[in-house]
């Protein structure tokens, strides 16, 4: 059994109008470094995020009670251990493969980025196959459902990791905890091989498209979730966000009126767009989320 308590923490401040006029031309160019497609996770509608969302409340409280966790706060940092099952696809001429040393890094890079969680992430084996097929297979494709078919370890407290070259610019793509009850053989994360640290993906190349999809695996949305007026990523302590942050825009804010505005955009959170070197953190509120979501959907 995996077990895990955090404390939740909430941040707020503004720009004048002539940052606000500067920003808005950032915005707008925001995108012109990004050679990639950052994420594939599909993203809900405001309805869909409605039906979920009250779903998850229901079934929360009853997971809490069981659990006898007190409501309102994460597990205790490190408590909960994610068993991950490294799934590395090749081509039939073996390209695209990776050492135990390269599989180390990632899982290095993954445990860095979550240690202010309550998770930490234990490799358990890793499966090595050559499939041409596989190995560029895309979100939604036969070939992603005969991949995982053949190849997922574990139960719903597991992590499959798969890496392959999916094309497209794409980095990677996630289930959330919600899905796992109706596709459990969808479950898992893909990784654009080229993702890992040393890669060929910059500014994508330091290992942290994993740490993004890892977040949705455990039940986060994107930052930039819902814009300004929306539903957003249902965590008070990351402000609203219009649209997702690429490169690394400090002093971007994208939300300065109205509703969203509750401070500068969280470009440093691993649920945005930005490159590897500028994303370092999770907020105490999305550890809470995520802990919430996997005791809820996971059994974890």
């Amino acid at each position: 059994m995996k077990l895990a308590k955090i404390t939740v923490a909430l941040a707020m401040f503004a720009l004048s109008s002539q940052a606000i006029a500067e920003n808005d031309v950032a915005i707008g160019h925001a995108n012109s470094n990004a050679s990639f497609l950052r994420c594939g996770t599909p993203t809900p509608s405001e309805k869909q995020m409605e039906l979920r969302e009250s779903h998850f409340e229901k079934m929360k409280g009853n997971a809490a009670k069981a659990s006898g966790d007190t409501p309102g706060y994460a597990r205790a940092i490190g408590s909960v251990t994610i068993d991950v099952y490294f799934h590395v696809i090749t081509d039939t001429k073996g390209t695209g493969a990776l050492t135990d040393t390269q599989i180390n890094n990632q899982m290095n890079v993954l445990n860095r980025a979550y240690a202010n969680t309550p998770f930490k992430f234990n490799l358990v084996t890793v499966s090595r196959t050559a499939n041409d097929a596989w190995y560029t297979a895309g979100y939604g494709s036969t070939a992603e459902t005969q991949m995982k078919t053949a190849l997922r370890k574990g139960d719903a407290t597991d992590l499959n990791f798969y890496t392959n070259n999916m094309g497209g610019g794409l980095l990677g793509w996630a289930t959330f905890p919600s899905d796992y009850a109706s596709k459990p053989l969808m479950d898992g994360v893909v990784v654009l091989v080229h993702s890992l640290p040393g890669g060929s993906a910059a500014p994508y190349n330091e290992g942290d498209t994993a740490t993004h999809e890892v977040g949705h695996w455990l039940g986060l949305y994107h930052t930039f979730q819902g814009g300004c007026t929306g539903s957003g990523d249902f965590v008070t302590d990351t402000p609203a966000e219009k649209s997702a942050a690429y490169g690394c825009p400090t002093g971007r804010d994208s939300c300065p009126k109205g509703k969203g505005s509750t401070g500068l955009d969280p470009i440093t959170n691993f649920m945005d767009y930005t490159d590897d070197s500028c994303m370092n953190e999770f907020s105490p509120g999305q550890a809470l989320r995520a802990d919430e979501q996997v005791k809820t959907y996971r059994g974890l």
